[in-house]
């Protein structure tokens, strides 16, 4: 599929050009975004789940605590407010294998479709994402995340790219600019309803001073998504590229069903 291919090799690209300081982030939402977007009046609920089995036991800040071992519970409540825009509340809770529960701190965000492709096509949109997480899930607390959503689905395949930029608001911090982080995802139709492919989530670094190649915490999962209402959930295990990343990596996202909510 020859747009397969091409995004394929873009996101490839970026991986192996760049260089220079590592930075970390809390998993607490492990997903490509896509166009699927509540419709006008609905909201929603979503359960992401994720742990991390083995990678780096420490990180680049000190008081930062590394993903290895915990178990990430991140609720999220989201709302449609025309058909193109969509509000979204995230509360994720952590938990640590040898240490207490803590609430991470909320993020906030306001998804637009412009195109929605339901029957087939392409489609393009983009995400805003305010967040506010404590110092030891994430030293650098205030960020923004923009998210250019695009790709295209027919009968048969997905294809979604999400060219993530992240700025830290936080002073000491946001020195480098924006980091780069390109997200793939690619779903072949194997049932009605079933998906199975793969999801690459990148991490480049700062724009203007790029990780080497070494140093790239890139991540690769085997997923599968079902769609067969009412339950609506994607499933995946991952494994990261090098010593940077994190190892194994076990994740799920469950939609609760919109009758539950009414």
């Amino acid at each position: 599929m020859r747009v397969t291919r091409t995004i394929v090799l873009l996101v490839l690209s970026y991986v192996c050009l760049f260089k220079s300081a590592v930075v970390y982030a809390l998993q607490d939402e492990i997903q490509v975004y896509d166009d699927t977007i509540n419709a006008k009046g609905v909201f929603g609920v979503e359960m992401h789940t994720n742990t991390t089995l083995g990678g780096p036991s420490v990180t680049p800040n000190p008081g930062e605590l590394a993903n290895l071992h915990q178990l990430r519970n991140t609720y999220e409540l989201s709302y449609g407010i025309d058909g193109h825009f969509e509000a979204g509340l995230y509360l994720p809770i952590v938990h640590e294998s040898q240490g207490p529960t803590e609430f991470a701190g909320p993020r906030v965000r306001m998804k637009w479709i412009g195109k929605a492709a339901p029957d087939g096509g392409s489609f393009y949109g983009f995400n805003v994402e305010l967040s506010d997480v404590k110092y030891q899930f994430e030293a650098q607390q205030q960020a923004i995340e923009m998210r250019p959503i695009m790709g295209f689905r027919n009968a048969d395949w997905l294809v979604a790219f999400n060219p993530v930029l992240d700025y830290t608001t936080r002073p000491g911090y946001r020195q480098d600019g924006p980091i780069f982080s390109p997200q793939l995802k690619v779903g072949r139709t194997v049932a009605k309803g079933i998906q199975a492919g793969f999801e690459f989530y990148g991490d480049v670094g700062p724009v203007v001073q790029p990780l080497y190649m070494y140093q790239q915490g890139n991540t690769l999962f085997a997923v599968i998504d079902v769609d067969r209402g009412p339950w609506i959930f994607n499933a995946g295990v991952g494994r990261g590229f090098n010593s940077y990343a994190d190892g194994w990596t076990v994740k799920t996202i469950i939609e609760i069903p919109h009758g539950w909510l009414q």
